[in-house]
């Protein structure tokens, strides 16, 4: 291309690739080390990432979402130009993207929403049914599966015990009563540092469990409970709403109700609900500034128009 007289060669990645945590800039070093021509890159840069652009041999930096995404565009061609005279990383939280770690992913899913993760699935993932009993509360963890008898709490109280720290534990019981979950058993997920617990079923002592702050999703409440007859298996897949949930699957709880990711898909559905939540950020700020919903995401656009 260099001898074919071109003035420069861009190098661009592609959105798929920036949902999954990819980064341009191996590929970026090997071309600028090849050529004399200016070299171009487009996809996925911000204020943290740019200096590193440069560094790898970039001359022309082509930015996109990390401004038009922005509540200040402004602000954030600053922060930008900041970095770049800085030569470091410049702050904040957005426009970063998961490489797939485990402590990466959470912290996507606990900042972005249900409704965002949902849209990011193509309007798939939630279970149908399921409530919070404490709407204030979120939670975002690896899935430890729970199949259990109804109103048969051994498995689940068993659970808590197989489970690890800030996991997810997700119990079919059927979708029906009596509870085999209450007070008692979210003390003891309290004390084991379990992430939520997601039920199929009923639960009850829902003003102890509310004070306990912890968070519980189920999709029925009702006092009366079962007996502890060991029933069901732990680590098995199960049936939510018709939605199939296996051991090492993600969940993701707030006031909507609850997601469920597949393991396989955890790191592309967390970038994705990223990008959607840094873009609201934008279409509410353009509201603020005195345009509409249907003007921002010019929805004659989208509308079949009748003559």
């Amino acid at each position: 291309m260099e001898e074919l007289g071109v003035d420069f060669v861009g190098v661009h990645l592609a959105i798929d690739e920036q949902m999954e945590g990819k980064e341009p800039f191996d590929l970026l070093q090997k071309i600028a080390q090849c050529i004399s021509i200016p070299v171009a890159v487009a996809g996925g840069l911000h204020a943290g990432n740019v200096s590193r652009a440069v560094k790898a041999g970039a001359s022309i930096l082509i930015v996109g979402g990390a401004i038009t995404k922005s509540q200040d565009a402004k602000g954030a061609v600053r922060l930008i130009k900041k970095a770049l005279r800085d030569k470091k990383a410049g702050t904040g939280t957005l426009y970063r993207r998961s490489k797939g770690s485990p402590k990466d992913i959470a912290a996507i899913l606990k900042a972005v929403s249900t409704a965002n993760i949902t849209d990011a699935m193509h309007r798939s993932g939630d279970l149908p049914g399921i409530s919070p009993v404490y709407p204030g509360l979120k939670m975002a963890g690896k899935v430890v599966t729970v199949r259990t008898y109804p109103g048969d709490w051994a498995k689940p109280v068993q659970a808590v015990d197989v489970a690890e720290p800030g996991d997810i534990i997700v119990i079919d019981a059927g979708g029906v009563g009596p509870s085999v979950w209450g007070e008692l058993a979210t003390h003891g997920a309290v004390k084991k540092k379990i992430g939520g617990v997601v039920i199929n079923g009923a639960v009850r002592d829902t003003p102890e469990v509310r004070a306990l702050k912890f968070p519980v999703f189920a999709k029925i409440i009702m006092p009366r409970c079962g007996e502890p007859k060991g029933f069901g298996e732990i680590g098995v897949p199960v049936n939510v709403g018709g939605i199939r949930v296996f051991p090492g699957d993600w969940a993701v709880g707030d006031g909507d109700g609850v997601c469920i990711i597949p393991a396989d898909r955890v790191n592309e559905v967390a970038n994705r609900a990223m990008s959607i939540f840094e873009a609201e950020n934008r279409i509410r700020r353009e509201i603020d500034d005195g345009s509409t919903l249907a003007e921002v995401t010019e929805l004659l656009k989208w509308e079949k128009q009748r003559e």
